[in-house]
């Protein structure tokens, strides 16, 4: 069977790291027709817009995509576009394994967590009123009519939304990912003590929604700051996190700091019926087009691509050869290597070279 599969090359190191993903993929034998669709600096370039009407439609279009990392600007510019992409297509689970491979450097071994991300509200809903526009003046006004409570003239303001729909169905995504792929527990994250309207929701809704695996899944709840250290001082006692949007993100890196890192750190987004798959990191642009970069992550993010398209024994055939490679240490890029400045270190396309060597 073919499958046509929408990829974008994205900004930065995407398009060296896209393509060695892609190459892996292709020597596991599975049949993709490739539809290239460029969105980021490429587009503004092209079409004068971040994220062309083409690039959904073709993911609409194949309802899976491999996904290179898109530059966001910080504090000012364009919003991030992977937001934009996971927003205008409802990909409402961030899906981001945390897993310990032989072979790469971390303090820790065999940790094996699954972070869950709501991936569609929170603040990352993208509603915000910059400090001293009339609109954000009268909104301040009104919040303060309201709320009984003073805030300065010169703030700006984001809004948190978080729904009962949306908050029921990722955490029926958790539990039924955990029935899936045989986890033990589901822990939701939250900070409910505090915000009692928004993350309230969320717990409350989890709660409700365990009583349906109560007999399948172990169901615990955890304050946010209180799971940061708890993963620091004991990540095995954890498996898989559920948790709204921000805390989500925040999270899911300090995970991948246990593992290693965001050069091991693969991702999805997935929807009712389209997923998008990308790397955790991002575009570093200063290493564009210099073949140094590690291309671990986005190789494993085509791994969770192979396994969603039920491709799973040429998944697994992949993810052993990544292994063997990481476990080895020899075909590694600079950042694996013990010393960042050994010789014997590779580029992006050999160490991808040494995994399809390594493909049984």
């Amino acid at each position: 069977m073919e499958h046509k599969i929408t990829l974008i090359p994205g900004d930065g190191i995407g398009p060296e790291v896209i393509r060695a993903a892609r190459r892996c993929v292709e020597a596991t034998g599975v049949k993709v027709m490739w539809d290239v669709v460029v969105a980021g600096q490429d587009a503004i370039d092209k079409y004068g817009d971040i994220l062309p009407k083409n690039v959904l439609e073709s993911i609409k279009k194949n309802k899976v995509a491999l996904k290179g990392p898109i530059i966001t600007p910080i504090g000012e510019g364009f919003r991030s576009v992977n937001v934009a992409i996971r927003q205008a297509l409802d990909l409402y689970a961030c899906v981001r394994p945390a897993k310990s491979y032989p072979g790469v450097k971390s303090p820790y071994k065999d940790i094996d967590l699954v972070i869950i991300r709501e991936n569609s509200e929170d603040l990352y809903a993208g509603i915000e009123f910059q400090e001293g526009k009339t609109e954000t003046k009268e909104l301040i006004s009104k919040i303060e009519e309201f709320a009984h409570k003073k805030i300065r003239q010169d703030s700006g303001i984001s809004i948190k939304p978080i729904s009962k729909y949306a908050s029921e169905r990722i955490v029926k995504f958790a539990f039924e990912y955990a029935v899936k792929y045989n986890r033990k527990k589901v822990t939701v994250v939250h900070k409910a003590n505090i915000m009692k309207f928004t993350d309230g929701i969320f717990l409350k809704t989890a709660r409700e929604v365990a009583k349906d695996y109560i007999h399948k899944i172990i169901f615990e709840e955890v304050i946010v700051d209180n799971m940061a250290m708890q993963l620091v001082q004991k990540p095995k006692n954890y498996d898989v996190l559920v948790l709204p949007n921000l805390y989500g993100d925040i999270i899911s890196d300090l995970c991948a700091g246990l593992v290693g890192g965001l050069g091991v750190a693969p991702g999805a987004n997935i929807g009712d019926d389209m997923a998008v798959f990308e790397a955790v990191h991002g575009a570093a642009p200063k290493y564009k087009g210099r073949n140094l970069v590690n291309p671990t992550a986005m190789i494993l993010s085509g791994v969770l691509m192979l396994k969603y398209i039920n491709e799973d024994n040429a998944a697994d055939k992949l993810e052993t050869a990544v292994k063997r490679i990481l476990a080895e240490g020899k075909s590694v890029t600079y950042d694996l290597k013990p010393n960042r400045d050994d010789p014997t270190s590779l580029g992006t396309q050999e160490m991808a070279d040494a995994i399809i060597k390594n493909l049984k």
